[in-house]
């Protein structure tokens, strides 16, 4: 899987149905996976001033949205190193492959991690409190930006093979959330099982990155394939359920402390 650093756009990315499929795919996963993000943005925001949070949000997602396109940028560039570093069972293994293994390995942990979180996780575990100040919540969210950025920049690397759709899709991802990120975050609440389709396609994802450490090619359009039929009858689900039935309340790592709320 190579993939060009260039970061141009040629007129066949652009005519190209497949490549507009692969930016479609990966936006939407990067926007339902960074809903965590906002969630948590939002809660390190609210422990500012009122007339505070909104700037402290965007700036924010911002960060986020710098540390992501830098990460993918040094990322594309490592896994260009094909030349072998050693040999495991006749399997010769380069700088690249060792990168898309971890990788692979990470986000099979990480989505294994999430699922357990959401469904039986103790509700706030990893809220923390932080200095009240301006400048040490941003910071806290610039360090924790690059733990959230780690599993969207793999996401994106195991997905596409072109840096430019994999940049767009992080720039545009965090526009969404910038201006949509109550909406987002609503409706993956009213509707947990879209956040358990996108952590069960980072467990495909990861497959298919181990996969492609150890030289087995997974084309494309096979991965897309079983994304886009998953969501497909995940939209079906959402029509038919009824109206009155209330959804499985997935827990939350990242949670405000009552006091904090009754405080508002």
């Amino acid at each position: 899987m190579a993939v060009t650093i260039s970061l141009s756009l040629p007129m066949e990315l652009l005519t190209d149905p497949q490549s507009w499929i692969a930016l479609a795919t990966l936006l939407a996963l990067e926007i339902v996976l960074g809903v965590d993000n906002v969630v948590f943005i939002s809660i390190l925001a609210g422990k500012l001033p009122l007339d505070q949070q909104k700037r402290a949000r965007t700036v924010g997602l911002a960060l986020a949205m710098i540390t992501r396109v830098l990460l993918l940028l040094s990322l594309s560039w490592v896994i260009r190193l094909t030349a072998p570093l050693f040999t495991v069972v006749g399997q010769e293994i380069s700088g690249r492959d060792l990168i898309l293994i971890a990788g692979g390995l990470f986000l099979l942990g990480k989505s294994t991690h999430e699922m357990h979180q959401q469904l039986e996780g103790e509700e706030g575990e990893s809220s923390a409190r932080v200095p009240p100040t301006f400048r040490g919540v941003i910071f806290q969210i610039l360090l924790l930006d690059v733990v959230f950025s780690l599993d969207s920049v793999i996401t994106a690397v195991g997905m596409v093979d072109r840096i430019e759709i994999m940049v767009t899709a992080v720039v545009l991802a965090i526009v969404v959330m910038i201006f949509f990120a109550g909406r987002i975050s609503g409706f993956v609440d009213r509707h947990p099982t879209v956040k358990m389709l996108a952590l069960s396609f980072l467990l495909l994802i990861g497959t298919t990155l181990i996969a492609e450490g150890i030289d087995q090619h997974i084309p494309k359009g096979y991965v897309y394939f079983a994304m886009a039929f998953s969501l497909f009858v995940e939209a079906l689900n959402l029509r038919t359920r009824k109206a009155k039935a209330a959804p499985v309340r997935l827990h939350q790592a990242y949670k405000t402390e009552p006091d904090a709320e009754s405080r508002g």
